[in-house]
């Protein structure tokens, strides 16, 4: 690891950062995208537990964030979620919403489908109108288990950042084999009960290599995936917090309003993060 780490540093184009999350439970935080949200982070609280390393995650690129510390367990997440939530009410703050994310990807839990149904009770019982969310990667929603738990959340997020398998690869990172046109199959099983998550951004990558999203090259056939889809909501954003590769830059304003744009001649309803 330390030669690793000496290596992206002479590079000058990685450096080592990340935000760790508490886990189980973690926040409250204001999101940009969905109000006062309880965070649930399922995955250790000591580093990441991802099969994606995107070189713009605000937790760090896996190979500096190792975790060693064990996943919490149903009950763990169930008697947290509840003492949190005890808390906030005595402090007169009610959550908007209930968020599965933290140190990576949730569903790659063991006891995901069973911890989800957990969840949605005690949100039934302790805050009924706050929505349950979550922040995914969409490489395991073709498992029917995990599909079916999804189906029952309110706002299903899953990530979408380009409909180009070699952009993906070379941004995203994901382990083992992706297969582009299976993830896309899957998010059309959910009849629109989803929200397609999109990062525009511009730079270079650790190897000069563009990383410009916001072009015709990758919009056309990402709204036409769009359309395939056909997801309830689009939300696209664009960096902001340091990123672990460091040559990575912000799309502007204007460029994510013209995509926006393109997006909700389609018929979409688009919100933007600038």
């Amino acid at each position: 690891m330390d030669t690793a780490y000496n290596q992206y540093n002479n590079k000058k184009k990685s450096r080592v950062i990340g935000l760790t999350y508490t886990s189980p439970i973690f926040g409250p935080v204001h999101s940009r995208r969905l109000g006062i949200s309880l965070g649930i982070n399922l995955l250790p609280d000591d580093g990441k537990w991802c099969n994606f390393d995107c070189i713009y995650c605000e937790c760090g690129l896996n190979r500096f964030k190792r975790a060693r510390n064990p996943l919490p367990d149903a009950q763990q997440v169930v008697d947290a979620l509840i003492s949190k939530l005890n808390e906030m009410k005595a402090g007169g703050i009610t959550p908007d919403v209930l968020t599965f994310a933290g140190n990576g990807e949730p569903t790659m839990h063991p006891d995901f489908p069973q911890i989800a149904r957990k969840v949605i009770s005690v949100r039934n019982q302790y805050c009924p109108k706050a929505k349950v969310s979550i922040l995914s990667n969409s490489t395991r929603i073709h498992i029917d288990e995990i599909r079916e738990a999804l189906l029952q959340f309110d706002n299903n997020i899953l990530k979408l950042d380009t409909a180009d398998t070699e952009y993906i690869n070379r941004v995203n990172q994901p382990a083992g084999g992706y297969d582009l046109d299976r993830v896309v199959e899957n998010m059309c099983k959910f009849d629109g009960n989803l929200i397609i998550q999109t990062m525009f951004m511009k730079g270079v990558d650790e190897n000069n290599v563009s990383v410009d999203n916001t072009g015709d090259r990758y919009v056309e056939p990402y709204i036409q995936a769009l359309k395939r889809i056909k997801p309830g909501k689009v939300m696209i954003y664009t960096i902001d917090r340091n990123t672990p590769v460091a040559t990575l830059e912000k799309a502007s304003r204007e460029e994510l309003d013209s995509i926006a744009d393109r997006i909700r001649m389609e018929g979409f309803e688009v919100s933007v993060s600038y």
